[in-house]
């Protein structure tokens, strides 16, 4: 089997309202995310999928994400996609780095390796049952009131856990908006704060320190040195994941004793076969399993609710997102999806032409 042609398309994904976290200091209105089909000689075809957050959350661009699969094209071509090893290390040697690029590819050439094997990735991946996944929501920066009425309405559709974002040097504010939230909590639910790197040290210290809630708190700070500073002056267990980039990072958060608990963050960690069969990770099953046991776990950038069903399922084919045009993206609003032109970039051999449906609504599929 081999790979004779990769095709991406540029989508918009507007959300259904503005969306604020790290304090109120990042704003989202829209995403821009990449799908990509890798098809074979033998009929059978992968899809993947590239979002990240924006410009301004991590180091990586949907821009960036297109532009390095047509860097990787040339030296995965050709290639069986089944050797999943050989044809990542292809694309190491082709663009070192970059791995949230490379994501992308790996998950397409899993979908074919699991369509061939006629199994599961679940089971792909060496699991004996497929366990259900909890899903938290995510609760954006607001007022006290604001962000109660979304864990509310959240509540209300199925959620048990909630992610609400603080952050910044209002001081005084997040202490407000900890204790109203931690006060209304609905009884037998669980929230996270999650402060997206918007504390200073000497913030995070005051405001823990002031609250009477001993939730998690997520990447209270910029850096692993600052978050391991705070956390041996606070009693709140602190999680980390926006500082973990190797490896590396999440065995100096075990050293430094930083953090209790940490969120893998699966796309900017590019493949798969090092994101679950890594006996580095399986060996960090402390972390881990003081993650799990808060049942909290990070949700599918869809909005999947707790049943797993993903909320952009079943919509008409070519309404899932606002596509990009050639000259720019639609002006609709948010929430607002409509019929309208994918910017469709083919490489490879076969000719160029329009999916008839977004590969996020096809059956079984949950990127």
């Amino acid at each position: 089997m081999k790979i004779t042609r990769i095709t991406v398309w540029a989508l918009d994904l507007p959300l259904t309202e503005p969306y604020w976290l790290s304090g109120g200091r990042l704003k989202f209105e829209r995403l821009d995310s990449t799908f990509l089909r890798i098809d074979t000689d033998k009929g059978v075809s992968g899809w993947g999928e590239g979002c990240p957050w924006g410009t301004t959350y991590l180091p990586a661009h949907g821009p960036g994400i297109r532009a390095g699969i047509a860097t990787l094209a040339p030296a995965i071509l050709g290639r069986d996609p089944r050797s999943l090893r050989a044809l990542n290390d292809a694309m190491d040697m082709q663009l070192p780095g970059h791995l949230y690029v490379k994501s992308a590819i790996d998950m397409a050439c899993w979908d074919i390796l699991g369509q061939v094997a006629g199994l599961p990735l679940w089971q792909l991946f060496g699991g004996d049952r497929a366990a259900p996944v909890a899903v938290n929501s995510s609760i954006s920066t607001g007022t006290p009131d604001q962000m109660i009425a979304l864990i509310r309405s959240a509540s209300q559709k199925g959620y048990r856990v909630h992610s609400a974002k603080l952050g910044g040097h209002d001081i005084a504010a997040d202490i407000a908006r900890i204790e109203a939230i931690s006060h209304a909590l609905p009884s037998g639910e669980k929230v996270t704060y999650d402060i997206n790197r918007a504390w200073t040290p000497g913030v995070a210290v005051q405001v823990l320190n002031s609250v009477t809630a001993r939730d998690w708190v997520e990447q209270p700070c910029e850096t692993l040195d600052q978050c391991a500073h705070v956390a041996r002056r606070v009693a709140n267990p602190i999680m980390l994941d926006e500082c973990l980039h190797s490896f590396q990072d999440h065995l100096d958060a075990w050293r430094l004793g930083a953090c209790e608990g940490v969120k893998v963050k699966a796309e900017p960690r590019g493949r798969a076969d090092t994101r679950v069969a890594d006996p580095g990770f399986r060996r960090l099953g402390g972390l881990a399993d003081a993650y799990r046991g808060s049942g909290r776990l990070g949700p599918c950038r869809h909005g999947c609710d707790p049943s797993g069903k993903c909320h952009t399922r079943g919509q008409p084919a070519g309404q899932l997102a606002l596509p990009l045009s050639p000259v720019g993206r639609s002006r609709a609003g948010p929430g607002r999806a409509q019929r309208g032109r994918v910017r469709d970039a083919a490489i490879g051999a076969g000719p160029r032409r329009c999916p008839r449906s977004c590969p996020a609504g096809r059956p079984g599929r949950r990127s």
